[in-house]
């Protein structure tokens, strides 16, 4: 259970949770930074990141008895909303990476529901290279900005995924997701079922764990909000 930590207490401690809203373009790094600054605390992590083109729900850990809580929250499902291109696919995965492959080929829908279908409940899912899990004590992004491409093993997630409208190329699905699950990579693999290619275009975190978009504070608004609507678990 959560509840907000009056402005005393706020005073007094310095330390919770904050939901942020994170804005397009932003990092967590950022976040971080921003929040240091404004609350003079330096012991401030996060319960998973997001990627810069994507946007929503960052859980902030704020002071030492809050981040040692990490692993609890980052061990939460999440829930996204993601926007598909149909037609091209990409490097990355996403809108920030380069083009590498086109295709002409117009799936209808129930071609998109019936590649859908594979994709549900418990999958194994190949990370993308541009990420940050480690293999052999580095970063696969680091590898593959060397042009080096890697064998890697894929990982049991769950992933509960339905459409939220079709109209071609955009593809836009509400998917509710276990831990270390790759939104790109369901964009990609999907794109590669259907045989056209797929990379995604936006994505926004919608919950993560109980937290939601409803208890965030938009990334904007830092700064000029006082005192900050820290939570705190009792």
């Amino acid at each position: 259970m959560t509840v907000t930590i009056n402005n005393n207490a706020l005073a007094a401690l310095s330390e919770g949770i904050l939901i942020v809203d994170k804005a397009k373009g932003s990092s967590s790094f950022k976040l971080v930074y921003i929040l240091r600054k404004i609350l003079g605390v330096k012991k401030i992590g996060h319960a998973g990141t997001l990627d810069p083109f994507a946007t929503g729900v960052m859980v902030m850990l704020i002071g030492r008895n809050f981040t040692r809580l990490s692993d609890q929250f980052l061990s939460c499902d999440k829930e996204y909303v993601a926007e598909v291109f149909l037609g091209i696919s990409t490097d990355t995965y996403d809108c920030e990476g380069t083009v590498t492959a086109q295709s002409p080929h117009i799936p209808s829908e129930i071609e998109v529901m019936d590649a859908l279908a594979h994709f549900q409940g418990d999958v194994d899912q190949i990370p993308p290279m541009y990420s940050a899990k480690k293999q052999k004590g580095k970063k696969l992004y680091e590898l593959a900005r060397q042009g080096i491409e890697v064998e890697r093993a894929p990982v049991r997630v769950n992933i509960q995924a339905e459409v939220l409208s079709y109209r071609y190329p955009y593809l836009q699905l509400r998917v509710q997701c276990s831990k270390g699950t790759y939104i790109r990579s369901l964009g990609h693999d999907l794109g590669a079922m259907l045989g056209c290619g797929a990379h995604l275009t936006n994505l926004r975190r919608t919950r993560s764990g109980t937290f939601t978009l409803a208890d965030s504070i938009a990334e904007e608004d830092l700064v000029n909000q006082a005192p900050l609507p820290l939570l705190a678990i009792i």
